[in-house]
């Protein structure tokens, strides 16, 4: 191949070889080139870097924090739910005592155990009506609220407790009733003609008469001041039963109790004889108030009312 060069200056032309040309070419193509990738170098932007070292390591750290973070929340969590535990706890320990409290005073006023059963949970009931959105209470302040509701109850209790003790205590020592199982009434209080002489004598109580060895029971509960053998008595009980109320019973054949002995209403405290001065088996028995007999009959048909 051959190229023809025109010169303007002369109108002349040469004819020159492409073979003497390839070097410049290659010239001209390599400085293209060079010149073209530093321009891409010089305006290209940055090579972007994902993550570096120290990026890194402060993910790094900032896990190891967060790690921290969560064992103090696991620790506290645990500790939230141990004081949880033992708050309920409590309130079982509590409700379980009002159990029992509720069962002693169903016991003690003589209640129907139908009516109150504290075993059972309290009936309840009523017709479906449509939910109400709320947002749900704290559950501790919920169990909070719970342990002043349990803590009221517990102090109406104990006064109602209280009360029914008191009432109970009053009952047992109200001074009421016969002081024998089975026999009749075989002589009053008052004046009487003595059955030894005959004469008008004075009689502080009145006698029950019936088979010998018969029991001889406590008209109230109270403490024995008096057991054994007492001049024209025989062998004697004496009961203290407070309240300025003591009792008596005489000519029993055996006494059952002993000084100090606490007894309850009802109690076998002797058994019926004919000691002391007497004609028969039967048992004398006296009522004293502030120390001065009183007749018994009003207090053997007594009726409490409390």
């Amino acid at each position: 191949m051959n190229i023809i060069i025109v010169s303007r200056k002369h109108g002349r032309s040469r004819m020159v070889s492409s073979w003497l040309l390839a070097p410049v070419f290659l010239f001209v193509l390599v400085m293209v080139s060079a010149l073209g990738y530093g321009g891409y170098r010089l305006f290209a932007p940055d090579e972007i870097v994902i993550i570096d070292s120290q990026a890194a390591n402060a993910w790094a750290d900032r896990v190891k924090l967060q790690a921290i973070e969560l064992e103090k929340t696991q620790i506290y969590t645990e500790e939230q739910i141990n004081a949880l535990r033992i708050r309920l706890a409590e309130l079982q320990a509590r409700l379980t005592r009002i159990d029992a409290l509720g069962e002693r005073l169903v016991d003690v006023a003589n209640l129907d155990e139908g009516e109150f059963d504290f075993s059972m949970p309290p009936a309840v009931g009523g017709p479906e009506s449509s939910s109400v959105e709320a947002n749900p209470p704290d559950f501790v302040d919920v169990l909070n609220e719970l342990g002043l509701q349990i803590e009221n109850r517990e102090q109406q209790l104990r006064v109602l407790n209280s009360l029914l003790g008191d009432r109970k205590i009053q009952s047992e020592t109200f001074v009421a009733g016969r002081p024998i199982s089975k026999g009749w009434m075989s002589s009053r209080y008052g004046y009487r003609n003595d059955p030894f002489n005959g004469n008008l004598a004075w009689h502080d109580g009145v006698d029950f008469a019936g088979k010998d060895g018969s029991t001889i029971v406590s008209v109230a509960s109270g403490v024995v001041t008096w057991a054994g053998e007492r001049y024209g008595y025989g062998n004697l009980v004496e009961i203290n039963h407070g309240n300025g109320y003591v009792t008596r019973y005489a000519h029993a054949k055996e006494v059952l109790v002993e000084v100090g002995d606490v007894i309850k209403k009802a109690d076998v405290i002797a058994l019926m004889g004919s000691t002391g001065r007497s004609t028969g088996p039967h048992v004398h028995f006296e009522v004293l108030l502030q120390g001065k007999s009183v007749d018994p009959a009003k207090y053997i048909d007594r009726v409490a009312r409390f």
